[in-house]
């Protein structure tokens, strides 16, 4: 892969995964705030006339395990901020079948492709993640370690979250010269509009009676975290937890009992 010198102090912005439940409305939102997008769809007809007639809105047709080097480049240049997204379909397929590692893939070219292309600001990457998965360090009941041991372990997409997660911590680390990242977590992910949330540095509550998020949500908070600069310096290099603010005023009068 050629390496090139680029200036990510833009209003420029990559999506992968943006056809997804939680991708189109980040699509919607970034492209609200004014900013130029770039995704990476293999189906853009899954995207509203609307999204397809905007001009900030640049659609690359590929699969993105299979462009070239160059051709990454090209849609990561001059980005100030790259999102992931992806995630395996729910089917058996999707679930069991390849790319196993989809987003650890994923991740570790677009990672491999910002560096290459040697931002002089540091380019934000966002992982969208799972609350499943659980910080180093961060209270674990013995009946979750058992759960999540049966779900990394059985369930491909588990350990693909987890994987990927850990490769920004422990790969790109909190020092690396070209990116900043933050993995979001949410929880029980739900189709809603946008509407108050919280966003804390550990799951309140276990992966047993977990909170609900809107997909929405999720988007403002990775729309925010890169628009503000301050939000930015609080959360990056860290995983912060996502949830519905109105359950949690909810679990906090009523206690655990009432979500069981």
């Amino acid at each position: 892969m050629t390496s090139v010198k680029t200036n990510s102090n833009s209003k420029t912005a990559l999506v992968v995964g943006a056809t997804g439940n939680t991708g189109l409305p980040l699509v919607k939102q970034i492209l609200a705030r004014g900013y130029d997008l770039r995704v990476i769809v293999r189906s853009p007809d899954k995207f509203p006339q609307e999204l397809l007639e905007n001009s900030k809105l640049k659609i690359i047709k590929a699969n993105l395990l299979d462009l070239s080097g160059e051709q990454m480049l090209e849609a990561v240049k001059d980005c100030s901020a790259v999102v992931s997204c992806l995630g395996h379909t729910l089917s058996f397929k999707g679930m069991f079948g390849e790319p196993r590692t989809l987003v650890l893939e994923a991740t570790k070219r677009l990672c491999a492709t910002i560096t290459a292309t040697r931002p002089t600001t540091k380019t934000k990457f966002i992982l969208m993640n799972t609350v499943g998965n659980r910080n180093p360090g961060e209270t674990v009941t013995t009946s979750e370690k058992f759960v999540l041991f049966l779900l990394r372990n059985l369930i491909p997409p588990h350990h693909d979250n987890e994987a990927s997660a850990a490769f920004l911590r422990d790969n790109i680390g909190l020092e690396n010269p070209f990116i900043e990242w933050v993995v979001v977590r949410p929880d029980g992910l739900i189709n809603a509009e946008v509407s108050d949330y919280e966003v804390v540095a550990t799951p309140p509550r276990t992966i047993f009676n977990g909170l609900t998020t809107t997909r929405a949500n999720v988007a403002h908070f990775m729309c925010e975290c890169i628009e503000k600069p301050n939000l930015w310096l609080l959360w990056k290099g860290k995983m912060p937890v996502v949830f519905n603010k109105k359950w949690s005023l909810l679990y906090f009068i009523f206690g655990s009992w009432w979500f069981l």
